[in-house]
C-alpha cells in the first residue's frame, strides 16, 4: 500500500469513529462523513468554526475527537433557524458570530462527562498553537482575531487561555477590553439562553469586524503583511475556510450543485434516447482478438501470485447466511425424532432419540461490478480487468452470483444526439446530450468459464469514451432488482466524476455530477441494492457513502482484494443483523470458516 493509500484508509477510519461519536452524543442516526464533510442524510452540514477541521498531517486523533464532540454539541444545543435569522451580513462578522455560538455550545458540555471536556480543551489548544506557529499572530489582524478567540472562550467556558501564548495576547487583550467588556461579561451569564447570548455575540462580532476593517484601510496595514499573499498564510484562510481541511492522502473528487437541476426541481432530462443501446461487450470484438485479450489477461493474473481460494473463503464468510439442509439424527439432545420412539421401547436406556437441524452457509447474493469506461480509465484497464476477473472467480467458488457491467458513450462530444439538438435550434438546458452505451461483459446467469472471454473485452481500448455515471448506476440497480437473490451489492469502479463535454456545455458544469449524487442517494434510501464506490486513485466518498480508494498504478497483491472485502464487511445487511450465522457448529461448517483477518463476526477470525 502506498503512503497516499495508507493516509486515505486512516482518514476513512478516523471519520467512521468520529461520526459514530457524533451520532451517540447528538442522538441523530443519519449523520456521517462524506468527502470529509459531515452530512445529515444527503445534506452537507456547515462547518461553523476553523477548529472543527483538523488535518491528519498536523493533528492527532485527540483533535479529531475534540472536533467531533464540538460538532455534536452544536447539533444538540443550537437552534439552527434562530441562529440563521440573527447572523450578520458582513462575512467577517458572520464568521466571528459563528465562532462565538460554537464556543457557547462547547461551554455547555456536561460536567458529568470530563472526557468530553478534555477533548474540547485539547482541540482548542492544538488549533491555537497551529495558528500561532504558522506566523499568523505576527500581523495585527491575525493577533486581534486570535486574541478575541482566546478571550471569548476563556470567558464563556471559565477556562484559562492557552498558556504558551498568554503573554503574547496580553497587550491586545487590554486594548480591546474597553470596547468589548460589557458584551464579554454577558457571554458567560447568558450562555444557556441562545437568543440572549446572541445579542452579546453579535455586538462583539460587529465591533471586532470594524476593528479589522480599520486595519485594512490604506496606509494602516503593517509592512510585514505584504508578504502574506499566499492563501496558507492569510488569517482569513484559516478563519473562513468552510469547505474542509487539508487534502490528506488520496484526493477526493470535486463535487458541486447544478444550478440547472436546482431550478428544475431536480428533474433530470435526456434530450434524446433514440441512440442509446445496451450491448454484449463480447460481440464488439473479433473472436481472434478476444482470445488474445484473454491470454494477455491470464498472463497478468498468473504473474501476480494471487490467492483466489483465500478470497473465496473471505467472501463466503462475509456473504453467507444460514439455510436449512436437513436433519442430523441419533443425537442425545435436540428435537425428539418420532421415527426413533420405537427404540425407546426396545431399549429403555437408549438416549439417542433426538435430532438437530443442519444448517449450511449459502451465499444467496448477487454482486455486480459496474465499470466506468470513460477515456481516463483506459490507463487502468488491465488492472481493473484483473481485479474483476479474480473477484468473479472467487464469488463463484463462494456460491454467489456475479455480473460485470460497464458504461460509456456511443460517441465523443455528443454524437448524433447533439446534432439533433443543434438541428432543433439549440433549446436551452436540454439535459443529457450524448448516446449512452451500457455494456454487459458477464451476466448473472453465465458462469465464469463461459464468460471469461467476455470479461477480456474490457481490454478493447476504443470502448472508452465519456461517462454518464448517474444513468449507469440507475440501470445497474434496475437489472439487479429483477433478480431473486436476497442481498444485492453494486460495486462501482471509477476514477473520477461524470464527464460528457456536450452535456456540460449545454447545461452547466455539475449537471451530471448532481444527478449522480441524486441517483445514489435515492437508491441507497430505497435499500434494495447496497452501493459501494471503488475509486481508482481518487476518493469517491462525495458520491458514495461506502467508498474505498485504491492505487492500481503498481503491482496488485492480495492486499487490494482485502481492502475491497473490508469495505463490504463494513456494512452488514439488515437481514444479516437479524439472523447472525455461526459457521463453527459442525465439522463440515468449520471447514468453511472465515480465513480472513477481518472482524466480520463469522468464522474463526484466523
Amino acid at each position: 500500500m502506498t503512503t497516499a493509500q495508507a493516509q486515505a484508509r486512516h482518514q476513512q477510519k478516523v471519520e467512521a469513529l468520529c461520526s459514530a461519536a457524533i451520532r451517540a452524543l447528538s442522538g441523530e442516526t443519519d449523520l456521517h462523513f462524506r468527502g470529509r464533510r459531515l452530512h445529515r442524510g444527503r445534506i452537507a452540514l456547515p462547518l461553523h468554526a476553523a477548529h472543527l477541521t483538523p488535518s491528519l498531517t498536523h493533528d492527532d486523533f485527540g483533535s479529531f475527537r475534540g472536533a467531533a464532540d464540538g460538532m455534536a454539541l452544536r447539533l444538540t444545543h443550537c437552534d439552527a433557524e434562530l441562529h440563521r435569522g440573527l447572523c450578520p451580513a458582513d462575512p467577517l462578522a458572520r464568521t466571528l458570530f459563528e465562532l462565538l455560538e460554537q464556543l457557547r455550545c462547547e461551554a455547555l458540555a456536561p460536567a458529568a462527562m470530563p472526557g468530553l471536556v478534555r477533548n474540547l480543551r485539547h482541540r482548542h489548544e492544538q488549533w491555537s498553537l497551529a495558528f500561532h506557529h504558522s506566523g499568523l499572530t505576527d500581523t495585527a489582524r491575525g493577533l486581534l482575531l486570535y486574541t478575541v478567540a482566546q478571550v471569548c472562550r476563556a470567558r464563556v467556558s471559565a477556562q484559562p487561555v492557552v498558556e504558551a501564548t498568554e503573554g503574547l495576547i496580553e497587550a491586545t487583550r487590554m486594548a480591546i477590553a474597553p470596547a468589548l467588556g460589557h458584551a464579554l461579561a454577558g457571554l458567560r451569564r447568558e450562555r444557556t439562553d441562545q437568543a440572549a447570548y446572541a445579542r452579546h455575540a453579535l455586538a462583539i462580532a460587529q465591533r471586532v469586524a470594524k476593528m479589522v476593517h480599520g486595519l485594512d484601510e490604506p496606509g494602516a496595514v503593517e509592512k510585514q503583511e505584504s508578504d502574506l499573499d499566499d492563501d496558507k498564510r492569510t488569517p482569513f484562510k484559516l478563519w473562513l475556510d468552510l469547505d474542509g481541511g487539508d487534502d490528506d492522502g488520496i484526493s477526493a473528487v470535486m463535487s458541486g450543485h447544478s444550478r440547472v437541476l436546482d431550478e428544475a426541481g431536480g428533474a433530470y432530462r435526456v434530450f434524446s434516447d433514440a441512440y442509446d443501446q445496451e450491448l454484449r461487450a463480447a460481440t464488439l470484438v473479433r473472436t481472434e482478438v478476444l482470445k488474445d485479450y484473454r491470454a494477455r489477461l491470464d498472463r497478468r493474473i498468473a504473474g501476480q501470485g494471487l490467492n483466489t481460494a483465500r478470497l473465496a473463503r473471505q467472501l463466503k464468510a462475509l456473504l453467507a447466511r444460514p439455510a436449512h439442509d436437513g436433519w442430523d439424527g441419533g443425537q442425545e439432545e435436540g428435537h425428539i425424532d418420532g421415527r426413533r420412539l420405537a427404540q425407546l421401547i426396545v431399549s429403555p436406556n437408549e438416549r439417542r432419540l433426538f435430532r438437530v437441524e443442519r444448517q449450511e452457509p449459502v451465499a444467496v447474493c448477487l454482486v455486480s461490478f459496474l465499470i466506468d469506461c470513460s477515456g481516463s480509465m483506459k490507463q487502468h484497464v488491465e488492472s481493473v480487468a484483473m481485479l474483476v476477473d479474480v473477484f468473479v472467480r472467487a464469488l463463484e467458488q463462494a456460491g454467489a452470483a456475479s455480473e460485470v457491467l460497464g458504461f460509456t458513450t456511443g460517441a465523443w462530444n455528443g454524437g448524433r444526439a447533439q446534432r439533433d439538438w443543434q438541428r432543433a435550434g439549440r433549446p436551452k438546458h436540454p439535459g443529457r446530450l450524448n448516446e449512452v452505451s451500457h455494456l454487459v461483459f458477464k451476466d448473472a446467469d453465465t458462469h465464469w468459464r463461459r464468460a471469461r472471454d467476455g470479461i477480456a473485452a474490457l481490454l478493447r481500448a476504443d470502448l472508452f469514451r465519456e461517462g454518464i455515471d448517474g444513468e449507469a448506476v440507475d440501470w445497474a440497480c434496475t437489472r439487479m432488482e429483477t433478480r431473486t437473490e436476497g442481498r444485492r451489492l453494486l460495486i462501482v469502479i471509477s476514477d473520477g466524476c461524470p464527464m460528457d463535454s456536450a452535456t456540460q456545455q449545454a447545461n452547466d458544469e455539475y449537471y451530471l455530477d448532481h444527478h449522480l449524487r441524486d441517483v445514489v442517494a435515492r437508491r441507497e434510501q430505497e435499500g434494495a441494492v447496497e452501493i459501494y464506490g471503488v475509486g481508482v486513485g481518487l476518493d469517491l466518498s462525495p458520491y458514495y457513502a461506502r467508498a474505498q480508494a485504491l492505487d492500481l498504478s503498481k503491482a496488485m497483491g492480495n492486499e487490494v482484494f482485502d481492502e475491497i472485502v473490508g469495505m463490504m464487511a463494513g456494512s452488514v445487511s439488515p437481514l444479516d443483523r437479524e439472523k447472525p450465522f455461526d459457521m463453527s457448529g459442525s465439522r463440515k461448517q468449520a471447514k468453511l470458516a472465515c480465513g480472513c483477518r477481518l472482524d466480520c463476526g463469522l468464522g474463526n477470525g484466523a
